[in-house]
């Protein structure tokens, strides 16, 4: 048989401060930025291929649309 502690109370916690150097700050913000670069590729590709199937959908259900003309 093993006897628990009693049940206690959350804590709420506010951190005030964080010592980080300032060129391992630089460094973290350097891998997000180079971490971002691919990402935004994988955004932009996935756009453009959600991008394409709406313009089929179109084009395959509106064959006969037609946009109107600016005559001068």
């Amino acid at each position: 048989m093993s006897t628990q502690p009693p049940y206690a109370q959350p804590q709420h916690i506010v951190i005030t401060d964080i010592h980080i150097p300032f060129w391992r700050l630089v460094g973290i913000f350097i891998k997000w930025a180079l971490a971002a670069i691919p990402a935004t590729i994988v955004v932009t590709v996935i756009f453009l291929v959600v991008a394409a199937v709406i313009a089929g959908l179109f084009a395959a259900f509106l064959p006969n649309l037609t946009l109107p003309r600016l005559s001068p």
